[in-house]
């Protein structure tokens, strides 16, 4: 099996040598991630094409293909069969293997092109594929203006092809083939979402993180942006960057009107945010910023916000509204953990200036202790997103468990996506899904006198939820480790 793979649209506009290198990005890229598939998987191409060849036999198809449209600056994905050419007769054939069950109800054409010489011509095979399809299908008929299908088939000397299913990919730019950001993540929906566009768009972005909710609020960001990377990051290697802002929260509170807590904490991140991004070599930063969706966010405030960097300040959720960036969520699967992601707002007011002043808030913001912010990003600490959740420390020990008892009940905790590619089955015990980042709510309803043994592929999730879980007095949690 053969996946040909076409680049974003914007990329053949490019000039020859940008073109050339978004290419080479984008070919190593795919390269890298799809030898954690198998080693042996082939990947060549040319300036406007890449050519992946799968070995035989691996039932690699769907994973590979699954990993392909997750890969920015992929426009789409064509399964290609190969195939030794005898005559016209075989090419009928596996056209109708390959064509004849996807026809039914709807018009056709075939196009066929040739390379080389042959003793027939492109259109007495076109003729003659449709003549077999149209015996062996149950087609509308054939349309060669405005077919519903087309059946392409491609012949070489001595081999031919036939493309099979088309796959659309994320579109974009290949990652790393545009500068460096530095996202400021939350874990809620608008910087999940915005950070997911700056990679789509080829810009390999780090995680900032203001803490303001302690470990808890963390561990949840942790997730968020490890799943981001997981996704649709992997190609590149990026940090974590944590910087505690609770000291800075309660000197905000402490020294300025409390109508300018809000643009005052951004204008404290933002501050912060353009110290850090030049340790990384970062040339931008990235918020989750719309319009008007809350009082910092007028136009007038962003405005103020933004004199408190010299760095260019991307917004890229800046025009869209709430549902539009809860469906990107949904589709681009952040939407549970941001569904269920405490809210930490830091600074409240009860009347927040919507039309902020830069001069006034400048004068607030003279009454801080500058060394409270210089404390906080001199005590920032980054990790390589890859470690990110093995990291993690647990407030308390948990039993590993590798035989469960019959009576035990399993929690497999992993990301539906993760449960759907390799389903959990044991002969004798009770599987139950719930998510982890809706075990605290739902494991309330669960038995209390029955014990419970939490499950994930590496084991870090699970260890990480069942210290958790215990710490809050659920000591009948464990993690349940099979045996390799």
């Amino acid at each position: 099996m053969k996946l040909l793979i076409r680049p974003a649209p914007e990329v053949a506009i490019k000039s020859k040598p940008v073109r050339n290198q978004q290419m080479r990005q984008l070919r190593q890229n795919i390269r890298k991630l799809l030898a954690r598939l198998d080693y042996d998987i082939r990947v060549d191409g040319s300036w406007d094409r890449v050519d992946v060849e799968l070995p035989g036999g691996r039932g690699l198809e769907g994973p590979a293909i699954d990993e392909l449209t997750r890969i920015p600056g992929i426009s789409t994905i064509q399964e290609i069969g190969v195939f030794p050419f005898l005559d016209i007769d075989d090419v009928c054939k596996k056209a109708i293997e390959a064509y004849a069950g996807r026809l039914s109800g709807q018009t056709f054409a075939v196009r066929v092109r040739r390379h080389g010489c042959h003793d027939f011509r492109s259109i007495d095979l076109e003729r003659s594929v449709g003549a077999a399809l149209l015996q062996a299908s149950n087609a509308k008929g054939v349309n060669l203006k405005k077919p519903d299908l087309e059946v392409r088939i491609e012949i070489n000397e001595e081999s031919f092809h036939i493309a099979h299913r088309r796959h659309e990919g994320l579109g974009g730019y290949p990652l790393g083939s545009v500068e460096t950001v530095m996202t400021l993540v939350s874990g809620g929906y608008d910087s999940s979402v915005a950070a997911y566009l700056m990679m789509r768009r080829g810009i390999r972005s780090h995680f900032l993180f203001f803490n303001l909710g302690g470990t808890a609020h963390e561990v949840g960001v942790r997730q968020v942006a490890h799943y981001l990377w997981q996704r649709y990051g992997a190609s590149h290697s990026v940090k974590f960057i944590s910087v505690p802002f609770d000291g800075v929260v309660a000197e905000i509170m402490r020294s300025v009107n409390h109508r300018h807590w809000g643009v005052v904490l951004k204008r404290q991140m933002l501050k912060a945010a353009a110290e850090i991004a030049r340790d990384y070599s970062a040339t931008g930063l990235v918020m989750g910023d719309a319009v008007a969706q809350v009082s910092s966010q007028t136009l007038t405030n962003l405005n103020v916000v933004d004199r408190a960097s010299d760095e260019v300040v991307l917004r890229p959720l800046i025009a869209m509204d709430k549902q539009e960036i809860i469906r990107i969520a949904r589709d681009i699967g952040t939407e549970p953990f941001a569904r269920n992601m405490p809210e930490y707002c830091g600074v409240i007011s009860s009347k927040p200036v919507t039309r902020a002043r830069l001069h006034r808030v400048e004068e607030d913001e003279a009454n801080l202790n500058p060394d409270v912010l210089a404390q906080a990003v001199a005590s920032r600490s980054d990790t390589m997103v890859s470690r990110l959740l093995d990291s993690i420390t647990t407030p308390e020990e948990v039993e590993l468990v590798q035989t469960p008892a019959v009576a035990d009940i399993i929690i497999d905790v992993r990301h539906p996506s993760e449960e759907e590619r390799a389903p959990l089955s044991l002969t004798n015990n009770e599987v139950i899904k719930i998510p982890f980042y809706e075990l605290s709510q739902q494991l309330s309803a669960l038995s209390g006198d029955r014990q419970y043994l939490l499950y994930c592929d590496r084991g870090t999730m699970s260890r990480l939820h069942a210290g958790y879980l215990r710490a809050e007095g659920h000591s009948n949690v464990k993690v349940y480790t099979p045996a390799a």
